[in-house]
């Protein structure tokens, strides 16, 4: 692509469309020193408005974050085309933007870097925490307005927490235990076909195992992600009649030295990370027979 770039004299890039046409145009334009607009036509993550690009092996895992020099030059979003596309790509967005405040407020406690490289701020975290209250408030109507092609306040509300609040809110506020436990699921075949935000959304109800959250603050998030649709059990994810051995690959994975997972307070280890999985799974698991019987 750079040299096709160099040969048509691009001044500016456009990246239009999912997570990885996006983050595909943000690491040619930045080698290229060229600005990128970014056109999302799904709200399924938190790339259009980060300066980061996720890089993936063949296989589908996890392998590394690149960093550019800077964020888009702008983000152009149609509501229009983001109520057209399937209503799951919008929930993932909601289990992407679900680790944002979590993610931060682990961060802020530890004195942690954010994705800049510097501390969050009042500002950082408060744009994090309004993106979980956005998702409280709005999820569940924005994904009824998707379902029926729909652009509604809500709607645009649950757009604008898994793009733009999310984006900022997790570069300025930084990444923890969510994150990392979605890289280190990334090593378990069974899981690729789920998308970024399904496996992050887990990632949180473990890390709030992981962490001894409050109960009702655990409930509250259990609660969020039964209501519209995102995982709540290992078998939601793909990873139905696990073997605790092959799970201890995903969370040896995501304690890897250089991974978000090590902001949480406490020494963070890959078996302290299995059974917060596990239980996480257990809790998911009783919550679900519990609404059935």
């Amino acid at each position: 692509m750079g040299v096709l770039i160099r040969e048509q004299h691009v001044d500016v890039l456009v990246g239009m469309g999912g997570g990885k046409t996006i983050d595909t145009a943000k690491i040619a334009a930045d080698r290229a020193n060229i600005p990128v607009l970014v056109v999302p036509t799904i709200a399924s993550t938190d790339a259009p408005c980060s300066g980061c690009a996720v890089l993936y092996s063949e296989r589908g895992e996890f392998e590394s974050v690149c960093y550019q020099k800077s964020n888009p030059a702008a983000v152009l979003v149609d509501t229009g085309i983001i109520a057209r596309a399937p209503v799951r790509f919008l929930v993932s967005g909601m289990g992407d933007a679900l680790a944002t405040w979590f993610e931060a407020r682990s961060c802020g406690n530890t004195r942690s870097r954010n994705e800049c490289g510097g501390l969050s701020t009042l500002t950082g975290l408060n744009l994090a925490r309004l993106c979980y209250d956005t998702l409280l408030q709005h999820g569940a109507m924005a994904r009824i307005a998707a379902e029926r092609h729909i652009v509604t306040p809500a709607l645009e509300h649950i757009v604008e927490a898994n793009t733009l609040l999310s984006g900022v809110g997790f570069e300025s506020g930084g990444l923890a235990s969510a994150h990392s436990i979605h890289n280190g699921l990334t090593a378990l075949q069974e899981t690729h076909e789920y998308y970024h935000g399904e496996k992050v959304a887990f990632g949180v109800l473990a890390g709030l195992q992981l962490t001894d959250a409050p109960p009702d603050e655990s409930d509250a998030v259990f609660a969020f992600c039964e209501e519209v649709g995102l995982p709540t059990t290992l078998a939601d994810i793909g990873l139905r009649d696990f073997d605790p051995d092959r799970l201890m690959l995903a969370a040896e994975k995501a304690c890897a030295p250089n991974e978000s997972i090590h902001h949480e307070a406490g020494r963070i280890t890959p078996e302290k990370v299995l059974h917060a999985l596990l239980a996480a799974d257990a809790i998911g698991a009783y919550r679900k027979r519990r609404r059935d019987s």
